[in-house]
């Protein structure tokens, strides 16, 4: 691709994925996928195909996560928030950027998103749309784009639920995809498998 955002990408990639691996002593980020690229490594190449600069949120100690995601290009932070959950690492990387344009958020554990699904939503955001968000077959996926309108109630989440709250008060840009990667993350050790 080679259109390049006015947003900043973040990448949340703090989650124990403990469904992946109870034990908690196989990230799943650093699962490989057939060809043995790290799950997180594809989908931050993925969001940097996009966005010049994107942000990582890791939790701390994840030192061997961070050594991958600066190999993928990405400028990582270590947030303690991460142990509140989602809300709270999303809140975490925007106020570590509050002077972006806007910001389009992608999940580390989904590395199928195709980059012309993550051009579509950088394009309406940078166009002035205030939330954007694809949508497969009536479902709404990632990534999502936030416009600065939402700064505040971006940088103020905590807990675990992402930013659903934004999304149940504020309608979304719609943009109809026919990637149904929008929806697939890795969740279990049989999901690295599917292409």
């Amino acid at each position: 691709m080679t259109y390049s955002s006015n947003a900043t990408g973040i990448l949340l990639a703090a989650g124990l994925g403990t469904r992946f691996d109870p034990s908690g002593r196989h990230n799943k980020l650093l699962a490989a996928l057939p060809g043995g690229t790290p799950v997180v490594f594809q989908s931050a190449r993925r969001l940097l195909a996009v966005a010049s600069e994107v942000i990582a949120i890791v939790r701390p100690g994840a030192e061997k996560l961070a050594d991958v995601l600066n190999e993928a290009g990405c400028n990582v932070i270590f947030s303690i928030d991460a142990e509140r959950g989602m809300g709270a690492t999303l809140g975490a990387a925007v106020r570590a950027t509050s002077e972006a344009d806007g910001w389009l958020v992608a999940l580390g554990d989904m590395p199928w998103i195709e980059a012309a699904t993550y051009e579509a939503v950088a394009r309406q955001l940078d166009a002035g749309a205030e939330l954007v968000a694809p949508f497969y077959q009536g479902k709404r996926g990632h990534p999502a784009g936030f416009g600065i309108a939402h700064r505040e109630a971006l940088a103020a989440l905590d807990g675990d639920a992402g930013a659903r709250g934004i999304f149940s008060t504020h309608a979304p840009f719609v943009i109809e995809v026919d990637d149904a990667n929008v929806l697939r993350d890795v969740d279990l050790p049989g999901d690295l498998g599917q292409i």
